[in-house]
């Protein structure tokens, strides 16, 4: 029997190993995709403290490389099931059963995508969807924002530090986000609002080069000249298979407060898979720590018993 079982292998479930781990504790962490998360797809990392550049996949390299020196079990394999037995937790994958003291999600989110064609391939050659993390790549150069929620009316005032030129696009005439940062912006040269509008087309072969938009309810098109484009559109949380055994919010993140405690005792929810405000690298790998300790404080009430 492991002591916390990890599901979710990014950066919060690779920091919730190794603080976990240093303190003595044995973890199995269980990835169904690639180790390392979403941060592998990301071409420079350049707003963690203490690191001045690095690329995502060396990041998550070394997290990996320090979680399995220190002796963590990685196990490639997708988890269908958490569920309660008397005195500990059962994690079920599709071939088997893991039993665990305590168990920590980390599932993360996934962006969602703008569904156009080259998406995917363009991913860090000028489509970001952080604008904290890439916009200081883009000084000087025109780029466009889409969404209208509060995150894209924040990206656009992030980026409008550092670029030339900084479009807004909106599928509806009215913004979801809050109506003061509208009024900011409005007052912003370098900021231009372009409404009733989605993203038709990505224009560039190896980098982005424009995009070609589709007004609302016509035939009409127009085309933006710019060097990137950051999608605000949300996020996806991936977290149906617990819905029996944590609460949820009305969006399907777990309903976990700073300590990181769910609605189960010795279950954990860390990063991007919780309810919280800001969504960062430094706060996936802040919760993985706070999970960890909370977990190890849990067992070892536990053992006192």
């Amino acid at each position: 029997m492991y002591d916390i079982g990890i599901i979710g292998g990014g950066t919060a479930g690779l920091t919730a190993a190794i603080y976990a781990q240093r303190a003595g504790k044995q973890t199995v962490i269980l990835e169904a995709m690639s180790y390392g998360g979403q941060i592998t797809a990301t071409h420079k990392i350049e707003n963690y403290p203490g690191i001045e550049s690095i690329s995502g996949g060396e990041f998550a390299e070394g997290l990996m490389s320090q979680a399995k020196k220190l002796g963590a079990d990685m196990k490639s394999e997708k988890v269908m099931k958490v569920r309660e037995e008397r005195d500990h937790k059962v994690i079920e994958t599709e071939g088997n059963l893991y039993e665990c003291k305590a168990v920590i999600l980390a599932t993360g989110v996934t962006h969602r995508r703008l569904g156009v064609q080259r998406e995917t391939q363009l991913i860090g050659a000028g489509v970001s969807y952080c604008a904290t993390c890439d916009g200081a790549f883009f000084r000087g150069r025109n780029v466009a924002v889409i969404g209208g929620g509060n995150t894209a009316l924040q990206d656009v005032s992030f980026l409008s530090n550092y670029c030339k030129k900084v479009y807004l696009v909106h599928r509806r005439k009215e913004f979801r986000g809050e109506q003061h940062l509208v009024e900011l912006l409005k007052e912003k040269e370098n900021v231009e609002f372009v409404l009733d509008a989605t993203v038709k087309e990505l224009i560039g072969e190896e980098y982005i080069e424009g995009v070609v938009l589709n007004r609302v309810g016509t035939d009409e098109t127009m085309e933006l000249q710019v060097d990137g484009v950051f999608v605000a559109i949300g996020h996806v949380p991936q977290n149906d298979v617990f819905e029996d055994i944590v609460k949820l919010d009305g969006s399907g993140f777990i309903l976990a407060a700073e300590d990181c405690q769910t609605s189960c005792p010795g279950i954990f929810a860390a990063g991007d898979c919780r309810t919280k405000e800001v969504r960062q690298l430094t706060t996936a790998a802040a919760d993985g720590a706070v999970a960890a300790i909370a977990g190890c404080n849990y067992l070892d009430r536990m053992d006192a018993r």
